[in-house]
């Protein structure tokens, strides 16, 4: 299984490398192109991933790109004013462009991380990766150590992508970056049966998403690439209904 497997990786990186897979624009490319290293961006691509399940990646961030633009709206991005501010005052911003589509349950998962951010580090998500030595084993542990602080975030599948995008959108660089595993959504999981990493039955499995992961870091161990480096290529392949044969 290795070695066919890794000759569709290889076929399926070279299709993403040369364009055929699209992906010319991604969800989180809808951003207000904030400096890469400041608070004010790892805090913008922070606290919508909290709110990032069950819909559609490319509006989730096109609402809070909207949300982050309008001065009405804009301080939802702050975490002492997010503290400060009253419930039905924080749904409505929450709601006006779409961000949060739950008026009751969304606003406390982004006031809960609001919280733990203001309280725990000083408002400045950074410091979660600086005390942690930029490890991102370090960062994964303290999150699951504190699961109830970092709601829908301390997630296998959120934690993972998030630091990805945290590696792509705003400076950080971690230390060992093999142990951010791929993000196994929907897409990721069909993929990966189409490639024959995991069977038609284990895709069915309730345990598939922790199926998937263990198996791309087993299958990529040795080799040039880690396995957040085939999220995108097959997140985009599945996307576009596998039309790119390999």
């Amino acid at each position: 299984m290795k070695t066919f497997a890794m000759d569709k990786v290889y076929k399926l990186i070279e299709a993403y490398k040369s364009g055929k897979l699209g992906g010319e624009k991604m969800p989180e490319d809808e951003n207000p192109t904030l400096e890469k290293s400041s608070i004010e961006n790892y805090l913008y691509f922070t606290l919508p991933m909290a709110l990032n399940y069950q819909r559609n990646s490319y509006t989730l961030w096109e609402c809070a790109n909207k949300t982050y633009k309008d001065a009405d709206t804009e301080d939802v991005f702050d975490t002492k004013a997010v503290v400060n501010m009253d419930e039905q005052q924080l749904r409505e911003k929450l709601l006006k462009y779409k961000v949060a589509l739950q008026p009751n349950k969304q606003p406390v998962i982004w006031r809960t991380l609001c919280e733990t951010i203001e309280n725990d580090f000083e408002g400045d998500i950074r410091k979660l990766f600086s005390d942690n030595e930029y490890s991102v084993e370090k960062v994964k542990l303290h999150i699951l150590r504190n699961k109830k602080q970092f709601p829908y975030l301390g997630g296998n599948k959120i934690c993972n992508y998030w630091l990805y995008v945290m590696e792509q959108y705003t400076d950080v660089k971690f230390v060992d970056r093999e142990n951010i595993t791929v993000a196994p959504d929907t897409h990721v999981i069909q993929a990966s049966e189409r490639l024959g990493i995991i069977s038609s039955v284990e895709a069915l499995q309730s345990n598939v998403q922790e199926l998937v992961a263990n198996r791309w870091q087993e299958i990529l161990r040795g080799t040039d690439f880690v396995p957040i480096d085939v999220h995108t290529p097959m997140w985009l392949w599945s996307r576009g209904k596998f039309s790119v044969e390999l």
